[in-house]
């Protein structure tokens, strides 16, 4: 009984000892490494807040990573461009391979969770085997009989988290895998602004080409009324060559602009997943794009930009590294045991009087400390370290590009509502000096390549105009997508 009683108590101390060693995890605790943020931007109005009406359907919330990204393009009110974006996150293969890598790096949490618990295994077989003379202490001589053996059995193996190497390398994959769900956002947000870019990129182009198309209407009644008063002989051959050549030209640029959609328009279908014959969009000019964007502050960027996310948790995994490389330098524990039956005759296998069990390690010693290794235990610590220091730069180096785009894209729109203003006003201009070359022109006053140049200006203030108000649409895609985007949207299927 007394003896009953100690050994209960050795293994009571033994279970007591190997807690206390599971809690003496080794490895530097993580901080987030502090990060230089202004109060404000720059670039961005004094008012931060506006009201609803005023900012559109689009504003800040309170920022926090794990919010998801939500329909921002619907600020735009335009239904063709809220199916595409639904077109593309299901069908944009780059975001589907985003998606696969994203359960790849679930798949590797999972296997490193799995070294936390044992590993149980059963087998059963014959082995046929011929112990050698000296195996049994007979002489070299002697001969022995070979013997078949079968087995049935169970085995558990174990290694005990004494140092916190497990532990670390859980918490390593477990931020990779928050690394790659971050990486898969930045993915998904990046192919929503390039879809709502390229949608007015293809719009602004139809804006060009309703503008030519009109122009080559014009030149063309043009060249009737001065083919016209030619026949009279009211003019020379001279106006009637100026007068085609503005019509022929005019045509070409017509041609040049439907090229650059086509283009636009194939470089859209890709984005929707689509070979370019699969795809084509109905023209519909770009009308002029209003909305205002609360940019919130600065200290939420830190939260809400994907890819900073991405730059963090790449630092924590970093950080858990170091920890699983130091604890190398501590011994480690394995526990293994097997229990079942062994039977020279397979009739014979599972009576009780074949039982068999072993506690102890199969192969090798039960605790191991290596004591000599050349330095490769040192050079993986200092490896880790290195990769650790370099995400650390990473990550302070995104956020200050991140403060960047904010920073330009809010100076765009700033500056780009004041250039739509004075080129409204040089529009205006041209366009009234142009009605009066014509009257001067027809009185006689004027000839007829003032007229030209009067058209040609108010044809290229026009051009100009239609190439602001992309600028400006594509620019307010830009400023969202580099304060991080909305926050409702639900995680597609494939990123689950």
């Amino acid at each position: 009984m007394q003896t009953s009683l100690r050994r209960n108590a050795k293994v009571s101390s033994l279970l007591v000892l190997l807690m206390i060693l599971a809690g003496c995890a080794v490895g530097p605790t993580y901080h987030r490494p502090d990060v230089t943020t202004p109060a404000h931007y720059k670039e961005a109005p004094q008012q931060q807040e506006l009201a609803p009406h005023e900012a559109g359907a689009w504003q800040t919330a309170n920022p926090a990573e794990a919010a998801l990204r939500g329909e921002w393009w619907k600020l735009f009110n335009d239904e063709t461009l809220n199916a595409l974006e639904q077109e593309a996150h299901q069908a944009n293969y780059s975001l589907q391979a985003a998606a696969a890598r994203l359960k790849q790096a679930r798949a590797l949490l999972g296997d490193a969770r799995s070294a936390l618990f044992p590993t149980v295994e059963v087998g059963a077989g014959p082995t046929r085997q011929r112990q050698s003379p000296a195996s049994q202490g007979l002489d070299d001589g002697a001969s022995t009989t070979p013997v078949t053996l079968w087995r049935a059995q169970a085995s558990v193996s174990y290694e005990a988290d004494l140092f916190g190497r497990v532990s670390s390398t859980v918490d390593a994959a477990r931020a990779d895998a928050e690394h790659s769900e971050a990486l898969y956002r930045s993915v998904l947000l990046a192919l929503q602004a390039d879809v709502a870019q390229a949608y007015f990129q293809v719009r602004e182009l139809d804006a060009g080409l309703q503008l030519y198309r009109q122009t080559v209407g014009l030149r063309e009644q043009t060249l009737q009324l001065i083919q016209r008063r030619y026949d009279a002989g009211d003019i020379s051959e001279l106006d009637l060559a100026r007068a085609q050549s503005e019509l022929d030209s005019a045509r070409a640029e017509t041609l040049a602009f439907e090229r650059r959609r086509t283009t636009a328009e194939h470089a859209l279908a890709i984005l929707l997943g689509k070979a370019p014959s699969e795809f084509s969009l109905p023209e519909q000019p770009l009308t002029r794009i209003a909305v205002n964007i609360p940019a919130g502050l600065p200290s939420s960027l830190l939260e809400r930009r994907p890819d900073i996310a991405a730059a963090e948790r790449a630092m924590a995994a970093a950080n858990a590294r170091i920890g699983a490389a130091q604890a190398a330098f501590f011994p480690r524990l394995s526990l293994t045991g097997a229990a079942g039956f062994e039977s020279s005759e397979l009739g014979n296998l599972f009576e009780w009087s074949t039982r068999t069990f072993l506690l102890g390690p199969l192969v090798g010693a039960a605790l191991s400390l290596p004591i000599f290794d050349g330095g490769r235990r040192q050079a993986g610590l200092d490896r880790a370290r290195a990769v650790y220091e370099e995400d650390v730069a990473n990550y302070r180096q995104t956020v200050l590009t991140a403060f960047r785009e904010v920073e330009d894209n809010l100076a765009n729109l700033r500056l780009l509502s004041q250039q739509m203003s004075a080129q409204d006003a040089a529009l205006n201009a041209s366009a009234r000096a142009a009605r009066i070359s014509h009257v001067q022109y027809n009185e006689g006053s004027i000839s007829y390549l003032d007229v030209i140049e009067a058209d040609r200006t108010v044809l290229a203030q026009q051009r100009v105009a239609v190439q602001l108000d992309g600028e400006r649409a594509r620019s307010a895609v830009s400023l969202i997508r580099a304060l991080g985007g909305g926050w409702d949207m639900p995680v597609p299927l494939a990123a689950k």
